[in-house]
């Protein structure tokens, strides 16, 4: 196996491009990053495009990436098409690592677009159903009654906010209001076509109501064993929150770039308890892109100051387990410090996955940096933040920097080659000299159905 580097790194600001279509957002990525690394669109050898929606929202399956390629002069080469949930973009990324490490290629690209926005909001948090077991959809509703909230446990402000929210729904014009209708009617018949209309019943039922994504639903469940377990705080989760959210203000590529109090996210409304909106990650758009090269093409284009090598690449999938059992984070990362020769204390700076605040708070645990039920804890001490002990989703995470699936694990590299390059201006962590990144995507049974856990180094 040979060494590989990153030489060049490029994120389009993610948000909402409703008038904008997967290849424009990819064409930005790869303008970028063919700049940032000083390398021409003839050099790339072979590529990887990472996406998940463009098949249910515009019917473009099975050639994405060739679709998305070709009206950039980029053809004739090796391109992979990449669909693993959220760990589409470091899944792209890892195999584009083979591709050098294994010296089928020199110069390899890895790429991911995505398009969530959409006037059917319905339509798109049902979409996310496709992350999940389909077939078994109706036992993961069942298993989601487990630990199910005490009402006496959720703060009044927070059941104000919800009622707020609706009422704020029923006061839309009677247009607007009609096509709601239209769309939930819609996306209704589509879904009981296809899953079995008393499945569908049955989510609505547990109370995945199309307004938002059923993966809320399935880490509020998760956080709630954790509090149960651990004695974890919906404050400490809302932490996670906030120091995200304060991140995001210093990176100008994150979709919220606004501070958010502790106390405000405590009284923002509720999706599924123990989370509010602004513990959960909006859903957007938007592109990101890496290059990775040989070690002889980093000294023959010279850039070495600037090249970051990539430790290690792991790739792993979720297996059927009992929920004390470990964990498919811990699996991956420790199978990655053996790669690199590394321990978790040897991290300076890392992204993980926080889809919701707790998604964050348990990672830290599962990667080894807190011992396990003193993730809460560490973050309400403010540990995880830039100047902690260990910064975690500097760039805001994808609480706040955002979160279109096939782009989000690419989106981590892009923060963490900055980082090590020392190029992150206010957000900047001092004296960064090894990251990771931890992706995960889709979820079967207890765990993800996939995640990527990569190392890098200065």
């Amino acid at each position: 196996m040979r060494d590989v580097y990153v030489i060049g790194v490029h994120m389009t600001k993610f948000g909402k491009y409703l008038d904008n279509k997967i290849p424009e957002l990819a064409a930005w990525a790869v303008e970028g990053v063919l700049k940032d690394a000083g390398v021409g669109k003839k050099d790339i050898q072979s590529a990887w495009f990472a996406n998940s929606g463009w098949g249910i929202r515009n019917f473009q399956h099975c050639i994405r990436g060739q679709v998305a390629l070709r009206p950039l002069g980029i053809d004739g080469i090796p391109i992979t098409n990449v669909e693993n949930a959220c760990a589409g973009g470091s899944t792209a990324f890892h195999g584009a690592w083979k591709d050098v490490a294994l010296g089928l290629t020199d110069i390899s690209l890895a790429l991911g677009a995505e398009k969530i926005y959409d006037r059917n909001k319905f339509g798109v948090f049902a979409g996310f159903i496709s992350g999940m077991d389909a077939d078994a959809l109706s036992q993961t509703v069942d298993r989601l009654k487990e630990f199910a909230p005490d009402p006496a446990e959720i703060p009044p402000a927070q059941v104000t906010a919800a009622r707020k929210t609706r009422k704020e729904r029923k006061s839309k014009s009677l247009r607007d209001r009609l096509q709601d209708y239209w769309y939930q009617f819609y996306t209704f018949v589509l879904l009981g076509e296809t899953l079995g209309y008393d499945t569908v019943k049955k989510v609505v039922r547990v109370g995945m109501k199309g307004d938002r994504s059923p993966f809320m639903d399935v880490y509020a469940y998760a956080a709630r064993r954790h509090m149960k377990t651990y004695g974890t705080t919906q404050r400490q989760i809302a932490a996670v929150a906030a120091k995200n959210h304060w991140h995001s203000t210093m990176n100008p590529n994150a979709q919220y770039t606004f501070d958010i109090s502790i106390e405000d996210i405590l009284k923002d409304r509720l999706v599924s308890y123990p989370l509010t909106r602004s513990m959960c990650a909006p859903i957007g758009d938007g592109a990101a892109a890496a290059i990775l090269v040989s070690e002889e093409v980093v000294k023959r284009l010279g850039v070495s100051s600037r090249a970051i090598k990539i430790r290690a690449s792991v790739l792993a999938s979720g297996r059927e387990r009992e929920w004390d059992d470990i964990d498919i984070a811990v699996r991956a990362s420790q199978i990655a410090y053996k790669q690199a020769g590394l321990g978790p204390r040897d991290i300076n700076v890392c992204e993980v996955h926080d889809a919701t605040a707790f998604g964050e708070l348990a990672q830290t645990e599962n990667l080894g940096f807190f011992p396990k039920g003193e993730g809460g804890v560490n973050a309400e001490r403010g540990e995880t933040k830039i100047g902690g002990k260990i910064p975690v989703n500097p760039s805001g995470g994808l609480l706040s920097r955002g979160h279109p699936i096939g782009a989000s694990g690419l989106a981590q590299i892009h923060e963490l080659t900055t980082q090590l390059r020392g190029e992150a201006g206010k957000r900047q962590v001092a004296g960064a000299r090894i990251a990771l990144a931890e992706n995960g995507g889709g979820v079967i049974g207890n765990e993800e159905a996939a995640m990527c856990v990569h190392i890098l180094s200065k």
